[in-house]
């Protein structure tokens, strides 16, 4: 039968006219000298060339590795060996060796020695070691000496071959041959040795086109190949393989097996005449060199022939030679994964056959080898011939006792017993055969499977396999392609059942005889079962093993290897590389059996084989369990902190995670556990964990999104401390805390950023940080630093400062703290404000801060400007006041210290720092928005800024109690009043405490100021003032009225007094400004258990309707020890005089705003009476001297 080969072609590189080539014993490398005088390198991997240069002008007739010494030797017609490292292709050594061409180097595989033959038939001897110096010259030839071959059986001994038509077997040392070898007709142009240890053989090539086989121990021809038609000028035995190949001028190289000496196989690839051949040991590569450039071929398949039996007896072939080695033999000696083993080979015999497969039986007591077409089966115990046959293929079934036979394309034998019995022709033809549980027949249209017993066909599928893989227990299958594998499990209940019932059966067998499991997209080059695991070698070098689904990778192998077996006991898996070299690496049976029994959903052995498992395995083990959706169990398996930290995130174990968190002390851990937390709402632990894990953005996150003014500002305090200066930042301008905001710029050495931040939010620092910013510039650039204007010295650069100044003021005595989220929607976004023009016509508590006025200078201002009662500070709170008719576009401000009422009085007072007296409560109520200022406690800033001395609407009137009412003047009054002393700052007008008591007669209502009342009291205050009585309202109005009036009025107004209860349940103001506060709605959580009381009291007043539009007044109110506040529309200079005149005049104008717009009161206004007015109390010359004082300020 003919030798089964696969050639397949692998590097095809033109280039000019070839002379040698030589592969590269480790890297994928080939030389090739040509006859145009370039040495050229190709990568037959990649194939591409890796190096080339020229050599000479002249032929380079050969070309060699020398591996050990990263060199390559070569010869040319110049009679030059030249010597490089083929690395840098610097020059190693340089020579003449010969007077004439040199046709061949030969390189001594241990010893520093070079052969050279040249045609001045010569044969010399190179140490380069002694510095190239020539020990030995061979002579002996009468023509050119064409090559010369080392014997790989004897180191000291080569041959060599001359056109004298004689072949001469020399010794080194010795100057005459050992014997000559003649027999060829015409001269030898190329000869080799056998690579085996069991024949002493060496061919020969001549120009007679003849081939000669010869013993060289007998010295006899053993063969003559005659297929050649020209001149034969190549040889070379196979490294590996039992075959010959031959290379001829005619183009062709013939393959040629080196047992039988049959002619196998001719090439011809069309590149003319072929010149040299070269094989390497250890390989299946076979580089030609041709005319027309170069090819590697590969023959054979690089699969070593070994096998493996259960008890672990190891049988391989080297050539011929069959040798065996057992692994009991390495005792309990470590094993490390990955070395290779030291085993002792036994040698067992040569094989009448050249093996290409070797094959244990299940049982491992046979062994079959098939090659050269024939098929013998041994004992393995002595090797025995037990039987024997022609067959191209041999396959054990899952019985020892039964094995398939494969004869050409179409005939299947089944033996039983070493007796043959049933041959059978399948439909599609036998391409191959694969052994296992049913009989598997490929062909060109699928595979199909046969039963052992009655040759039945049980399933045909469309499908190409090269490997077929059986489970011992014959329940799973691996079908390996070309691309990928497939696992199949083997119903036989449902075979047994379609057989009897023949209901299913097609022309395909029967369908449900497989259930497809899985398909994996990997290239198994071997495989075999272990339980529910199939263990394989894949293409790209990696033993891994399948189970459930998944692929657990066991190693990466450094070079292609082959599986041998699983030996349980040791609990490792063995295998072999082309060298027949042996490694192994650990592979636990118990994780095997464990993750079959779970494939098997047998969890009571899997519970049983658990605590077998090492814990150092485990971790794989819960990984299985984790792909295979038990979460749960491999929670409980694993020992790992990391995979269990995992499992519990994932099974929301957030107990175990935090416990395994806090053992890890991980911060990547605590943001993922503050992740998991987060999404499950549970933002306490998450809170813990941001902190655990410094994430200072996280828990930036988390205080915004829950709106946690007390989380945000420990934040900002720990970022601070810690180093965090952007979170510090942003979480300080969060609060509003500008002031902390601009220390850390200054503290961060971030003065530029400090400087404009001033400039936008506190104008007053502006000077400070300049003078910061110059100096730390100074140091770099004096120039630059003069270059910037500080506001104290250049204040006309700064247009626009004052104003600023006095927006800054204004918003940080109308500062906000905490607000509720429920106010939301009502709370104007800083977009939409216009801070200047709000902060238009209010007036400070202290003196507006300069940018160039120090904290000393501050603090001394602000003390002269209060009162020591209004000393301590009460915290901001703010409270919307809804609108009825209109709705608010700011809601009302209330600053920093709160008055509070009585329960039977309105609300009366809301006066400034600025105009108390010492001992005197000090409280504000500020508005923002200008839909506001008509309904509430602020003057129309509008009318101020256009006419700061024309009359004030009637409208804004109104929202100006009777009572005392804060007077806010414009914005130069404002300007005035900051620069003005403490002095200047005193009231100039004031109620004589006579007409108090005489106003007190006509209606009995006293004021009564706290200074330090909570929010609490405040917002009792307001719940007290929030439901107005409109005849109460209507009678307090017509008592103001009176006091101002002509007696008939003033009787009217008694009249209607009288009409009502002397003890008013609650008195309250006819205004817009009362309507606001009633229907205000304040949280239940801010009251406080402090009352506060408050009154108003009226004084009379008198009216003049030509002055009403220019002046407004605020009357005294009374405090709880009887002292009295007054108010000052404005600072006056020094010289200016209060009268009680002035006085009344201020007050009827407070008086005339605060009427309330009903039909009623328009009545009593425009009574006829009222015609009769006493104008003589007023003073025109003190009116249009305040005006004259507002207009020149």
């Amino acid at each position: 039968m003919p030798l089964r080969l696969d050639i397949q072609r692998r590097l095809t590189a033109r280039s000019e006219r070839v002379k040698s080539v030589d592969l590269h014993p480790t890297e994928p490398w080939m030389v090739l000298s040509l006859y145009t005088g370039t040495v050229v390198i190709w990568n037959h991997e990649t194939q591409a060339i890796i190096k080339s240069f020229e050599l000479c002008d002249l032929p380079v007739r050969v070309a060699m590795f020398v591996a050990r010494k990263h060199w390559i030797i070569t010869g040319a017609d110049d009679m030059q060996i030249r010597v490089f490292n083929y690395n840098t292709l610097d020059r190693v050594f340089m020579f003449e060796a010969h007077c004439d061409y040199i046709r061949c180097v030969a390189v001594h595989p241990t010893q520093p020695f070079v052969l050279t033959s040249s045609d001045d038939m010569l044969i010399k001897l190179w140490d380069w070691d002694r510095k190239w110096t020539c020990c030995q010259v061979f002579e002996g030839h009468v023509h050119y000496v064409m090559q010369v071959v080392f014997n790989p059986k004897d180191n000291n001994q080569f041959a060599s071959a001359s056109l004298d038509r004689t072949i001469k077997v020399w010794q080194l040392g010795s100057k005459c041959p050992n014997f000559t070898l003649e027999g060829h007709e015409k001269g030898v142009n190329c000869i080799d040795y056998y690579n085996g240890g069991d024949k002493p053989y060496l061919i020969s090539g001549a120009d007679d086109n003849l081939v000669k086989i010869w013993d060289y121990q007998n010295k006899t021809c053993v063969q003559t190949l005659e297929s050649h038609v020209q001149n034969v000028t190549c040889v070379c035995f196979h490294p590996e393989l039992p075959v010959i190949l031959t290379g001829s001028e005619d183009g062709t190289v013939r393959v040629w097996h080196s047992n039988t000496y049959r002619l196998e196989n001719t090439l011809n690839y069309g590149m003319e005449r072929v010149w040299c051949i070269c094989g390497l040991s250890g390989s299946n590569n076979i580089a030609l060199g041709y005319d027309e450039g170069s090819i590697i071929i590969k023959l054979g398949q690089e699969e070593p022939a070994m096998s493996m039996d259960s008890s672990g007896k190891i049988m391989w072939a080297r050539h011929s030679e069959m040798q065996q080695a057992n692994l009991k033999t390495l005792g309990e000696s470590e094993i490390q994964d990955g070395e290779k083993l030291p085993l002792g080979a036994k040698d067992m015999g040569s094989c009448e056959i050249y093996p290409q497969t070797i094959q244990h039986s299940p049982n491992g007591r046979f062994v079959a080898v098939c090659g050269d077409g024939e098929y013998i089966i041994y004992t393995a115990m002595a090797l025995r011939n037990k039987s024997f046959g022609f067959a191209q293929e041999f396959v054990w079934a899952h019985d020892s006792s039964q094995y398939a036979t494969r004869k050409g394309n179409s005939v299947v034998k089944i033996f039983k017993n070493f007796k043959e019995k049933t041959t059978f022709n399948p439909d599609f033809g036998a391409d191959g055969i694969f052994g296992g549980f049913l009989l598997g027949v490929t062909s060109t249209s699928g595979l199909a499977f046969y039963d052992w017993e009655s040759s039945s066909l049980i399933r045909r599928v469309e499908i190409l396999p090269k490997h077929m893989f059986w489970s011992d227990s014959g329940e799973l299958v691996c079908i390996a392609t070309e691309e990928s594998f497939f696992v199949l499990r083997y119903l036989a209940e449902r075979v047994s059942a379609g057989q009897e019932s023949k209901e299913t059966l097609t022309e395909d067998g029967i369908e449900d005889a497989f259930e497809v499991l899985d398909e994996v997209q990997e290239i198994v080059k071997t495989g075999l079962w272990v339980g529910d695991c199939f263990i394989y070698t894949s293409s790209v070098n990696r033993l891994n093993y399948y189970v459930g689904g998944e692929i657990i990778t066991i190693a990466h192998l450094d070079r292609t290897m082959y599986l041998l077996g699983y030996i349980p006991k040791d609990d490792r898996l063995y295998l072999g590389d082309k060298e027949l070299n042996i490694i192994s690496y650990s592979l636990l049976l118990s994780v095997l059996e464990y993750e079959t029994a779970v494939m098997r959903k047998d969890f009571t052995t899997a519970d049983r084989v658990l605590p077998t498992i090492p814990m150092e395995q485990r971790t794989r083990v819960a990984h299985f369990l984790e792909k295979q959706g038990f979460r749960q169990q491999a929670l409980a398996v694993s020992p790992n902190l990391e995979h269990k930290f995992e499992l519990a995130l994932q099974l929301g174990e957030l107990r175990m995670a935090h416990e395994l968190a806090l053992e890890a002390e991980s911060e990547h851990k605590w943001k993922q556990l503050a992740e998991v937390a987060s999404t499950k709402g549970q933002f306490s632990l998450a809170q813990e964990c941001l902190h655990q894990a410094q994430d200072y953005g996280g828990l930036l996150l988390l205080a915004t999104a829950s709106g946690s003014a007390d989380m945000i500002g420990k934040l900002a305090e720990g970022a601070e401390k810690d180093g965090k200066t952007n979170v510090a930042f942003l979480t300080y301008f969060m609060q509003g805390r500008t002031d902390k905001c601009l220390e850390l710029l200054i503290k961060t050495d971030r003065l530029p950023e400090a400087a404009f931040l001033a400039r936008t939010y506190m104008p007053s620092q502006v000077s400070r940080v300049v003078k910061l910013w110059k100096e730390n510039m100074s140091k770099a650039n004096q120039k630059a630093a003069d270059a910037l204007a500080d506001p104290d010295q250049y204040s006309n650069l700064f247009p626009g400062l004052q104003q600023a100044l006095l927006a800054e003021q204004f918003l940080k005595e109308t500062h906000v703290g905490v607000r509720p989220a429920a106010e939301y929607p009502i709370v104007v976004s800083n977009e939409d404000r216009d801070v200047l023009e709000d902060s238009k016509g209010f007036i400070t508590k202290g003196k507006i801060t300069e940018p160039g006025v120090s904290d000393t200078n501050q603090e001394a201002v602000g003390c002269m400007n209060e009162s020591p009662a209004a000393s301590s500070e009460v915290i901001i709170m703010e409270e919307p006041i809804p609108i009825k008719h209109e709705p608010p576009a700011y809601p009302v401000l209330v600053t920093e210290d709160i008055i509070s009422f009585p329960e039977e009085a309105p609300l009366s007072v809301f006066a400034s720092k600025d105009h108390a007296e010492p001992h005197q409560a000090q409280s504000e109520c500020r508005v923002k928005g200008e839909n506001m200022k008509s309904e509430t406690l602020l003057i129309a800033e509008e009318h101020l800024i256009q006419k700061p001395c024309t009359e004030v609407p009637a409208k804004d009137s109104e929202a100006i109690q009777s009572s005392p009412v804060e007077v806010v003047g414009s914005s130069d009054e404002v300007a005035d009043q900051g620069r003005a002393s403490a002095a200047e700052a005193q009231p100039a007008i004031a109620v004589s405490e006579e007409e108090e008591r005489q106003t007190a007669n006509d209606v009995p209502i006293s004021t009564d100021l706290k200074a330090n009342s909570g929010i609490a009291s405040e917002s009792a205050a307001f719940e007290e003032t929030s439901s107005p009585d409109q005849e109460e309202t209507d009678t307090i109005s017509m008592v103001a009225i009176a006091k101002e009036e002509t007696p008939i009025a003033k009787q009217l107004v008694e009249e209607l007094v009288s009409s009502e209860p002397t003890e008013l349940s609650l008195l309250d103001v006819p205004s817009a400004t009362g309507q606001a506060f009633s229907d205000l709605i304040l949280d239940s959580a801010l009251d406080s258990d402090e009352d506060a009381s408050a009154a108003l009291k009226p004084v009379a007043v008198w009216e003049d309707e030509q002055e009403q539009e220019e002046k407004t007044a605020e009357p005294p109110a009374e405090t709880e020890d009887g002292s009295e506040v007054g108010s000052l529309p404005e600072a006056e200079p020094e010289g200016s005089h209060g009268t009680a005149e002035a006085t009344v005049a201020e007050q009827e104008a407070g008086s005339e705003r605060s009427q309330d717009p009903t039909e009623d009161l328009e009545e009593i206004i425009n009574h006829e009476d009222l015609d009769n007015l006493d104008l003589d109390s007023f003073e025109l010359e003190d009116i249009d001297k305040l005006d004259m004082n507002l207009l020149d300020e």
